[in-house]
């Protein structure tokens, strides 16, 4: 019997989990399938039994990104007001300062990159920011905030602008900084 703690995961699962590590760090033209069978310890050959194109693969890259954003939001729900949730939205991005440094936002950079390629999946990966952008509205339409919309998307964009300034000027205190400042902004306004 084996140990499910320990078990290594399957085919499938290893070759999302590397590509979605190996597209964030190589982007995706830059990214061959040899590039995530190595990274995965699965067989170049191997791939094409679960996935018959790259496109597939980053199509399933895309779906982890939606359920990853799902299941945050649910965990950020299990919070008892929009303040804290949002507060704990901070946190999630605070926790990634060293990826966001190195390689920028993950969602934010592959939607960008499919979308100069007239990428047909630049619609889903895109929808993982809408979602994400709804959800913070909600927020601050539940705190009483007329202009929820506008403040969801001044929020967003200041994660996503100080992403992309750490990870070109290699500067993780940005985002620190930014943190924080949004966390006593959120505080004003709700």
């Amino acid at each position: 019997m084996t140990n499910q703690a320990t078990a290594r995961p399957g085919k499938r699962d290893r070759l999302i989990a590397a590509a979605r590590a190996t597209l964030y760090a190589q982007g995706v033209e830059r990214t061959t399938l040899a590039d995530i069978a190595e990274a995965a310890d699965v067989p170049v050959g191997n791939v094409y039994y679960y996935f018959k194109t790259k496109a597939e693969l980053v199509s399933s890259v895309v779906e982890g990104y939606q359920t990853l954003t799902r299941d945050n939001i649910a965990t950020l729900n299990r919070r008892r007001t929009p303040r804290a949730r949002l507060h704990g939205l901070i946190e999630i991005w605070l926790n990634q300062r060293e990826s966001l440094t190195a390689h920028g936002c993950p969602v934010g950079t592959l939607s960008t990159e499919l979308d100069k390629t007239a990428d047909p999946l630049a619609r889903d990966s895109a929808g993982v920011l809408g979602l994400l952008l709804d959800w913070i509205e909600g927020q601050f339409r539940e705190a009483g905030r007329r202009d929820a919309r506008e403040l969801a998307v001044a929020l967003l964009s200041a994660y996503e602008g100080v992403a992309v300034l750490a990870n070109v000027l290699g500067d993780e205190a940005l985002i620190t900084m930014e943190g924080k400042r949004l966390q006593r902004w959120i505080d004003a306004l709700t």
